[in-house]
């Protein structure tokens, strides 16, 4: 049975959590799933590092809501930047659920939303990475 960890950025707790229970529904029993959570984003690649060897592939959970300074960028650029380094350096899945927002409103309209079809940001992650492990390379 494959094994997901799921790194939880929990700056914004009701945001994450929904991502979380989205995600977990989507995986369902069909892997083995291990939650770790972080304080922020930002702190996302190094839980994935230092367990990179452990599991099979990876969740990257959180939000990031942009204010009146550069920081929200200089944030996004390098945690998504070290999340696919980590991807491509150790063959890992990493599906990146990370909400990217210019305000609370936005944010939640891209967790968990009843009235759309659409999917959330926690079951788009977890199918990129299912999907990958599912299907891995072909031979042509």
């Amino acid at each position: 049975m494959k094994k997901i960890l799921i790194v939880n950025a929990n700056y914004y707790k009701n945001i994450s959590k929904k991502l979380v229970l989205s995600s977990k529904k989507r995986l369902n029993n069909s892997v083995k799933v291990n939650i770790v959570n972080v304080p922020g984003i930002f702190e996302i690649p190094i839980a994935i590092r230092k367990n990179i060897k452990k599991f099979d592939g990876f969740l990257a959970l959180g939000c990031v809501i942009k204010g009146q300074t550069p920081h929200f960028n200089l944030i996004c650029y390098s945690t998504f930047n070290s999340i696919l380094n980590l991807s491509t350096t150790y063959n890992k899945p990493i599906g990146n659920g990370i909400i990217t927002a210019y305000n609370m409103k936005q944010a939640l309209q891209r967790c968990k939303n009843t009235t759309s079809k659409k999917p959330d940001k926690g079951s788009e992650a977890a199918n990129a990475v299912m999907s990958i492990l599912q299907n891995g390379p072909k031979k042509i």
